[in-house]
This record gives C-alpha cells, structure tokens and sequence, in this order.
C-alpha cells in the first residue's frame, strides 16, 4: 500500500500526517476511534516536543512512523495508538497513571508492556554481562507472552529503527543492534509468521553486520535479473496464457528472494549462487482451495516438475499458520522455476502472519478467532508459549536463552502422532523430539519409538510425514546421552530438569546412608532430632538439605560429625573390611554397612584406578559430584592426605546374574601381520568383549595400546590377561590403573 508522507524540516525525513494516519486506518476498519487516534497521535508530539533523532528529525516522527508500519499490517485501534505512545512513559514525564486517565488501562497497559520490552537489553559485547542479558530474555519473553500485540509494536518499532540505524554514530553500537535484531527479533517475527517485518529485519541487519558480502550478493542479483529479465517476462507471458487458457480465475506476480535469505542458504548448503533454484518464484493467488491443487494440475500437465522439491503446506501448515503449494518445474532450456499457488487469505496470512486475524467483523475490529481456526493460526499465543514453557524446565537463564535460540531457529519436518495429529519439529529431530513435543510426561518416560510401524532406535532422525508412536516405561529417570540425541530447546531443558532431579534425589539417598553411617561409627543408634539439632551448626535449613550437601560432596563428613556430635575428641578405629560379606540381589550395586547404593549421578568409578567388580574398593567424597569409588590399593589415594572420617566402606553385592565391567589393559605387541587378529581371538576365547582400542605408541617392531574390555568382574579380567600373555605376538600385557600406573 502506497502510503502519503510529510516532509521533515530536517534532512528531508518523512512521515505521516495525522490526517493520513487516520485514513489508513480506516481503510481496513471503518469502526476506528478517530478521536481516540487523533487524541493519540497530538499527546506524542506534544509529549516527545523538542527531543530529537540522531537523524536531525524530531522524535514524535519515529513513533508516527511506527504506528504507520502498524497499520500496513491492519492492527486494532489500540495497537496503533499504542504505537504513537510507545516512548512517551520511558522518555518523557508521563505517567502510567497519567496515561490510563487519557486512553483507558487496555492502552495504559500495552504502552507499558513495551516500554519494558524496550528497556531489556538482548545483546551485549561485554562476556561477563552474558547473565544479565539472559535474565532479561526472560523478563522479555513474559512481557510479550501476555498480549501478542506487544511484540507486534516492538517489531515495527524496530524496524523503523533499523531503517534508521545508519545514523547512530557509533559503529560498535550499530553492530550490536543489528546482533540483536538478527537473533532475537527476526526470528521472533518469523515465529508468529510477520514475513514482510522477518524479511526486511534480516536484510538490513546483514547489511550493517556484513557489509561486504550484502554488496556482493546484491551485485551478483543485479547481473542475474539483467542476465534472467527476458525469460522472466516470456514465463510470466506463458503462466498467464496457460491459466486463461484454462479459464482459471487467478492473479500472478513474481518475488525475488532477499539478499540475506540467498547468503544464508549459500552458506548452509554449500552451493553457489548459480545452484539457488528459487531467487525469483511466481505466486499465483486464486480463488479458492480447490483451485490451488486445479492449478498444480495443470502447470503439472504442461511442465516437468522436480518431485523433490514439492510441498503441501496447506493438508500440513507450518506452526506459524503458513499456508501454500510449493512446487519446481522446468522451464525454456531447462532452468528451474518455484510456483508457489495460494489463495487471497493463505497471502495474507504468509504477509501478516498472527496481525492477519484481525479483523472488521459483526460492527468491531479485533481478532477473529473463527477465521485463525480456518486457517490453520489458532491462537496467537499458541506460538509463544512454548518459551514460557521453557522457563519453567530450564534451570536458570543462560540455560534458557540456549534453549529458546534453538527453538527459534530451526528448519521445520511435520510429522504425526497415530491418531493424525500433527507435530511440527526442527530438522534433525528425534523421537524423544517428538515425545516431548506431545507433552513432558510422555518424554520423561519415553523408552523407544515405533516410526511408520516398525521399531526404530531412538537416536533416529524424523523424516516428513513419519507417523511416531511412542513406547513408555514407568518410571521418569534420565538416561546418558540422550540430551546430545536431542535438537529442540523444549526436550533438552527437560531431559536436564529430570537429571537435575534424579541428581537431588539420588544425592539426598546417599547423604542419608553416609548419615547413618557416621551415626554407626559413634555406636550410636540414628536419630533425625540429632540431626535437626546441627542444622543451625552446619549452617543448613533442614535434614533433606543436610543430605543433599553431604551426599554432594559439599559437606564433608569430618564437617558433619563435628556438627552432630559437638566436642567429639577421636575417631573410633574402623576395619575397612569387616563389612565385605557379600550379599546375593539382582543387580551388580555396592553397599555401604548394609545399604545397597546404585551407581548414577552421585557415584561414580575413579579413573584413576578403574575399580572393577570384585576389585577392594572405598568411597572418597568429591566435593559437588558425590562419591568416587576408588580401588583400596590406588596410588593415587596413597599420596594424598585423607581423614580416616572421610573414608567410606564399600564393597560390591553379587549379582544373579553375571553384570559387566569394563577392565582396561595396557599392551605391547609385536608389529606384523596378524598380531592383532590373534590378539582379539584371545580376548574372545577368554570370554571378554573387546569394546575399544586405542594406539599409544608405534615403532618398526612393537606398538603400545590400551585394549577395553567388558568382564564379569577382577577374577575375569586377570584371566583375560593371562590368555593375552600366552600369545606369541604379545610381549606385555597388565592392568592399567592411572596413566602409566599398572599392577
């Protein structure tokens, strides 16, 4: 839409009259408040006065210009007066009260919505700002959840300012803003599907943060439309015959993609600009649904189509509610052309996205949520709750502003869940993805995945269309690896909440078996009232608190019986091993006095000495991680200064069934030709599972190498040894401890 300017007194600037503002206006709702728009538009020139612009013009202009750019998207009444008094609380004496007495609390509320959007700052250059910075995405994302229509200002507010960037007079501070406005408000605009904003935000960000490579792929645009502008105009001339032809009712234009949308593709797919199919597309808008797959028939009909490069994203929308048929056929001399087919509200929706739901309906103008079904919107919101989602998982900012980048950008795959429901993932997924995106119950007790009826790894990535039908378990409990297997912002904040809860709970498990534990050393029976009694001491607020900081490592356990037993003088003689009687139970687990302890987050094998089953072993706290499990004869443990109070008896439970350790074996074999087939011939027959090798030295005879082997315990591993040693290839073979340490 063409819209009139003013002339400004300065630099030749331009912006609306009030008189124009209003017409626009009421160009898309005839119900507009002229009044209340022209009160608005007088109260920010009037407030704003002499304040002026690093480009010479007066301020008032930025905010007119802001609420024109609100009006090419045919916002409400109270967005655009929003617009006009945006930074009227934050630059000005105004107050909030002030501003609710002149335009009502709805407008009150939304003008100081974005004045805290604007007061947050999203990107820094100085590194030890970074928790600031992440805490204010937070404080930001709560502020633009609660009415879309905040963010829609500060995107247009942004806007206006990045038109305007060129005029700020330092370099790093345009840098920083164009940073900002390319990670957080070009993909924020794309997620509620403001194309025209998401577009023009990308270029002139590139432009001030590349300036070199904008220029050059604007040259190389400019040498293709010179090279292309003739088979253009003859395609556009046989498009337009062919749908007459077929008496189809339809309107046909061309778009050329944007500078940065070329770049970002030429650097994520590492072609040239030749190899870019679609630099210019056709749009052909009809009529009706119908007649989008009756144009797709006949362009089908007449051209070789590219079957690779088809979609249907009107039966699949994107989650921002986009809606068209893609398609690629071959045109004079073979060369590839994108025709995108779509009806006049599928356009709108691609221009405008979520603003596209407003509209004049039943004598008012507000958001028409029977329209947003229609077209596959929903609720506005719909889209941005699932950062608010985020920060309840996420366990602190940093951790969330990481999460929220990843779901922000993201090339999307559609897949379904068995009952048809649609599921709208980044690239890359995998079926824990997709768990999660169901709901965080399913996730946290996901187990395996069946895709398109057969059983898939869960490591699996989701193609388009994959039906998924998740296999769960009972219990929630974390599983290693899993956060690396995941790409969405939403399964990796939860697999690290059900970590972090495990670990909490894991760690208050042993703090309470390494309270009783000292209680028995003492000869004294256990008792939590001791225990509430040296809260105050130990600095703690209660036992549950006090378990998880010994069980952590955080509080020693010198520290803690020091707490519970004041004026304690000695420690009691302790016989590390009067409590090796093994005990029978179905899983490989150690015991402290009697206490089974699983392995997790709270315990864990040394590597300096890699105790094996059956090897003598003794706990030693690690102050943040829990307990390492050390070997009783490590040498590490011999040269370290250690409190008789801070050993912790530990001995294995035997198995039901055989459980499997990993033994690790230093090697020096003999470098000819099948060494090292004889080699893992001897490991087999000895019963072990050679699982990892890895070279440490090589010379013309001999070469060193640390061989891993799964064995049932220390008895299996020495014979494993014992069968190496019998290879007439192998010079050496030992157990390897720490380093070079072996026995």
């Amino acid at each position: 839409m063409d819209i009139a300017v003013a002339a400004s007194p300065n630099k030749g600037q331009t912006y609306l009259r009030q008189y124009e503002l209003v017409d626009l206006v009421r160009s898309y709702d005839p119900s507009v408040d002229e009044a209340l728009l022209n009160k608005a538009y007088v109260f920010a020139t009037k407030a704003h006065g002499d304040q002026m612009r690093h480009s010479g013009d007066p301020y008032y202009a930025h905010p007119i210009e802001v609420a024109g750019i609100l009006a090419t998207l045919k916002l409400d009444t109270a967005s655009i007066c929003t617009a006009l008094l945006h930074d009227v609380l934050e630059d000005t004496d105004t107050t909030y009260e002030e501003m609710a007495d002149h335009f009502g609390s709805e407008i009150a509320e939304l003008v100081k919505g974005v004045t805290k959007l604007g007061a947050l700052e999203l990107s820094v250059p100085d590194a030890s700002k970074e928790q600031q910075q992440a805490e204010n995405f937070q404080k930001f994302v709560l502020a633009m959840s609660k009415d879309v229509r905040v963010l829609l200002v500060k995107l247009c507010d942004r806007l206006h300012n990045m038109r305007t960037l060129g005029f700020h007079p330092k370099k790093s501070s345009r840098e920083r803003i164009a940073r900002e406005t390319l990670d957080i408000y070009a993909p924020l605009a794309r997620r509620i599907g403001v194309d025209r904003i998401c577009s023009e935000l990308e270029d002139l960000s590139f432009e001030h943060l590349n300036p070199s490579a904008y220029e050059s792929v604007n040259k190389r645009l400019q040498g293709w439309r010179d090279d292309q502008k003739a088979a253009i105009s003859q395609m556009s001339v046989a498009l337009r015959d062919l749908i007459d032809g077929h008496q189809i009712e339809a309107r046909i234009y061309g778009r050329e993609k944007r500078a940065y949308a070329i770049w970002r593709k030429l650097q994520r797919q590492g072609i040239s600009f030749e190899d870019v199919a679609d630099i210019y597309a056709f749009r052909m808008i009809v009529p009706d649904t119908a007649s989008c797959y009756r144009v797709l028939g006949v362009l089908h009909q007449a051209f070789r189509c590219v079957p690779a490069r088809f979609r249907d994203f009107i039966s699949v929308p994107k989650p921002n509610g986009y809606q068209s048929l893609h398609t690629t056929i071959l045109g004079p001399e073979n060369k590839r052309l994108e025709i995108q087919i779509r009806t006049e509200r599928m356009e709108d929706v691609a221009e405008r996205g979520v603003a596209a739901h407003w509209s004049y309906k039943n004598e008012s103008y507000a958001f028409d949520a029977e329209k947003a079904q229609d077209s596959g919107g929903g609720d506005p919101l719909r889209r941005i709750r699932p950062f608010v989602e985020l920060m309840e998982q996420s366990g602190d900012a940093d951790e969330f502003l990481e999460h929220a980048k990843l779901e922000m950008f993201a090339d999307q795959v559609f897949t379904f869940t068995p009952k048809g429901e649609l599921i709208s993932l980044p690239r890359g997924a995998t079926p824990i993805d997709f768990a999660y995106a169901v709901h965080t119950k399913i996730g946290d007790t996901c187990i395996g995945a069946n895709i398109n009826g057969r059983d898939k790894p869960l490591r699996t990535r989701l193609e388009n269309g994959d039906v998924v039908r998740i296999i769960r378990g009972g219990t929630p409990e974390p599983q290693a690896g899993w956060e690396n297997m995941v790409a969405t912002g939403k399964a990796r904040a939860a697999l690290r909440r059900l970590t972090r809860d495990g670990e909490q709970a894991e760690f208050r498990r042993i703090g309470a078996m390494l309270a009783e534990h000292a209680f028995a050393r003492e000869d004294r029976d256990f008792s939590e009232v001791a225990l509430e009694d040296s809260l105050g001491r130990l600095n703690l607020d209660s036992p549950d608190s006090l378990y998880e900081a010994l069980g952590r490592g955080d509080l020693s356990i010198q520290k803690f019986m020091k707490g519970v037993f004041p004026g304690r003088e000695s420690t009691k003689d302790i016989d590390h091993y009067a409590t090796r009687d093994l005990i029978d139970d179905d899983t490989a687990k150690l015991y402290v006095k009697g206490a089974g302890l699983n392995m997790g987050q709270g315990l864990h094998l040394s590597e300096c000495c890699s105790p094996i089953t059956g090897d003598r072993i003794m706990g030693l706290q690690d102050p943040g991680k829990g307990i390492a499990i050390h070997t009783i004869d490590c040498e590490v443990l011999a040269t370290t200064d250690i409190s008789e109070d801070d050993w912790i008896d530990l001995g294995w439970r035997r198995a039901a069934e055989q459980s499997v350790s990993i033994g690790r074996i230093t090697a020096t074999v003999e470098h000819v030709p099948g060494a090292l087939a004889d080699l893992t011939k001897m490991v087999g027959e000895a019963g072990g599972n050679l699982t990892n090798i890895k070279t440490l030295k090589r010379s013309p005879s001999f070469f060193d190498m640390i061989l891993d082997i799964e064995v049932t315990d220390n008895r299996h591993l020495s014979q494993v040894i014992a069968a190496l040693r019998t290879s007439a290839y192998v010079v050496s073979a030992k157990r390897q401890r720490a380093d070079n340490a072996t026995i």
